[in-house]
């Protein structure tokens, strides 16, 4: 038994079955035992695989993206470039590379922030971007943001953030919780708090008992506070996660741990804990902000962005090896079967009549 184990099962035995959005915030991000708190889950050595650490050709598209969003914004001199969700860097040294190639005045003026509550983390996206030709600074929030213009884009942020899950019992809908059973292991359990069927996907009202439905208020408040700074501020915002672009009924709950799926239960504060995220709800906030959206698989991003020309530039400088590493990447980026159709894009960008609103 981990020791975060012992002590949730001690909060459970002394408070009742806990919620599965407290279950996944404990795992993740408690202080002395959390999974990113304590560990090093990115890359072949971690527990998973990120695009960034699939080929550069990521980071370097999203950075075109990014500079054509600024440019239609007027180039402005005060905005803010910035990654929320980090990891080790990687994606932001390799925008930065694109951003000096394309507009080095975007170098100049600027400002680039990495918004990152973990210090050791912080740590490594210092080394990481030590050659960058950056001069970033850290924050631990959105609010905590300068005035300015934003710019923002996020890869595999939205999964991670905790989202609560209800069940169908033959009582109705109730919340799903962690709670024990009798051999002391932690367990699913129906909890006794309900939930208004409006709040949940279309078809709950007809699911049979067993269902699970999932709602993710704090990713919808986390899109709440970056939409409301773009249609103050102006600027636009790019995020890439793997989920459903549609609402829907389904257990997405999952668990990582040395590169293959794990029961969600067995290593509180070992394993990645995620699950799939709704585009549509998220996508539904920033319409409420008066915002343009846009949403669509990521391989069809990458490749309407250059994704097939860029590789064919990286290739033609290296030998039959290093070609064939370009065309796996590409299938792995961008293939039906791979990352290209489970992960999705949204891209968030203010009304041309408030492009220029901070300047």
């Amino acid at each position: 038994m981990t020791s975060l184990r012992g002590r949730i099962a001690q909060i459970i035995a002394a408070s009742g079955p806990m919620s599965v959005a407290d279950y996944m915030a404990a795992c993740l991000f408690d202080p002395e035992a959390g999974y990113y708190t304590t560990r090093e889950p990115f890359g072949r050595s971690g527990d998973f695989i990120t695009a960034p650490d699939v080929s550069q050709m990521f980071g370097e598209l999203l950075a075109v993206w990014l500079t054509v969003r600024w440019r239609e914004a007027g180039s402005p001199a005060n905005a803010i470039i910035a990654e929320i969700g980090p990891g080790r860097g990687t994606m932001m040294a390799d925008m930065a590379r694109i951003f000096r190639q394309l507009e080095p005045q975007m170098c100049a003026g600027p400002q680039f922030v990495l918004i990152e509550i973990s210090e050791r983390l912080r740590q490594e996206q210092r080394q990481t971007l030590a050659g960058s030709g950056l001069d970033p600074e850290w924050f631990g929030t959105v609010d905590e943001l300068p005035d300015g213009p934003l710019f923002l884009v996020g890869n595999e942020l939205f999964d991670a953030v905790p989202m609560r899950q209800f069940v169908k019992t033959k009582a109705g809908w109730r919340e799903r919780c962690v709670g024990i059973d009798g051999s002391g292991r932690l367990c699913f359990v129906a909890g006794i708090t309900g939930a208004d069927t409006a709040l949940l996907p279309p078809g709950a009202g007809e699911a049979p008992e067993g269902s699970i439905a999932e709602v993710a208020p704090a990713r919808e408040a986390l899109m709440e506070t970056v939409c409301g700074r773009i249609a103050s501020n102006g600027g636009a915002a790019l995020f890439v996660d793997y989920g459903h672009l549609q609402p829907g009924l389904g257990d997405t709950l999952q668990a990582m741990r040395g590169h293959a799926y794990d029961d969600v239960l067995a290593h509180p504060g070992e394993a990645d804990i995620t699950s799939h995220v709704d585009f549509a709800a998220l996508a539904a906030v920033a319409s409420a902000h008066g915002l343009d959206t846009e949403l669509c698989t990521q391989g069809r991003f990458l490749v309407n962005l250059g994704l097939l020309e860029r590789a064919g530039q990286l290739g033609a400088e290296l030998d039959e090896a290093g070609r064939d590493r370009i065309r796996d990447a590409v299938e792995r980026l961008a293939g039906p079967d791979q990352m290209g159709e489970l992960f999705k894009v949204l891209a968030v960008t203010a009304p041309a009549s408030a492009a220029h609103r901070a300047d």
